[in-house]
């Protein structure tokens, strides 16, 4: 191979390098507008500024590669800039990932803390996180583009938080909650999001937690009718109804999948959304079944 030959395969595969990497920071941008990666709109701005910057440099290389006159040092430096791009958007992809698994570890370890308050509860909010997951990715594409998946897995996760400052006596009273006691009971949402309000960054979740005991026909905790009613929070009610009616709890056996979906369907359109329990119906029971943390009896 001549060394005119070299410069230009070295020149193409760079610019062909750095098309991929562009696509992989637009991934990178359109993914990272959920909780725990979003950030300030100052950042969003430096965001676009380096993709900007990437795509001046896909410019280059093309100039370069049809108009210009390298020399092999050009080139090599054209082809090694595209692969260090390329191995720095691999470990800051990476880092994101990490510290996205860490914050969730971290939400699961205080959701173990809630649980371990009732012994009803335990599993009960991870059950609810893979249920609601399930439920999103079966959902259409025109639903999913305004609900951002880690979001939802988070909040999801995270609805019972609010039971923390609801008093164990309640939580663990084996006889009917007298009126007085449902209505701390019910509180425990906003108590939820008073919880988690000053993380800046949950809230875009706050009112999914808070209503995600609210009913589609306005008889639910804090009356809201169904168009006031978060989507996402109807997901995770779904995903809250059937992990009650499936888990054993104290008080009762567990249900089977088919008592589940007969229950479910008699609620549709009054405690939980018409057209989500529909798409319920077309989940795979398989799917279902593996969302059972190893913890829970069912």
């Amino acid at each position: 191979m001549q060394m005119d030959d070299l410069m230009s395969v070295m020149i193409i595969a760079g610019a062909l390098l750095m098309v991929t990497n562009i696509a992989r920071y637009i991934r990178f941008i359109i993914g990272s507008r959920d909780v725990l990666s979003s950030g300030k709109r100052q950042d969003q701005i430096w965001e676009y500024v380096s993709l900007c910057l990437l795509i001046f440099f896909l410019i280059g290389y093309l100039v370069v590669a049809f108009f210009g006159k390298p020399d092999l040092m050009v080139a090599g430096i054209l082809f090694g800039g595209s692969i260090f791009v390329a191995i720095v958007l691999t470990l800051m992809f990476r880092l994101i990932q990490t510290v996205k698994e860490n914050s969730l570890d971290i939400a699961q370890t205080l959701i173990s803390v809630v649980d371990a308050r009732d012994p009803n509860l335990q599993g009960h909010s991870v059950y609810v996180r893979n249920v609601a997951l399930v439920i999103y990715d079966h959902l259409p594409a025109a639903k999913k583009n305004g609900i951002n998946r880690v979001s939802l897995e988070f909040a999801a996760l995270m609805h019972d938080v609010g039971k923390l400052g609801i008093p164990e006596k309640i939580l663990n009273k084996p006889a009917q909650l007298t009126d007085e006691e449902w209505k701390i009971m019910r509180n425990h949402p906003k108590i939820g999001t008073q919880i988690l309000k000053s993380l800046k960054s949950l809230r875009e979740i706050l009112p999914w937690i808070e209503n995600h005991h609210e009913r589609i026909d306005g008889r639910g905790y804090y009356k809201l009718e169904s168009n006031e009613i978060p989507y996402p929070a109807k997901i995770i009610a779904v995903a809250d109804t059937y992990s009650a009616i499936t888990m054993r709890r104290s008080y009762k056996p567990p249900r089977t999948y088919e008592d589940a979906v007969s229950i479910m369907r008699e609620v549709a359109g009054t405690q939980l959304d018409a057209g989500l329990v529909d798409l319920f119906m077309k989940i795979p029971k398989e799917q279902l079944e593996a969302c059972v943390p190893e913890n829970v009896e069912v």
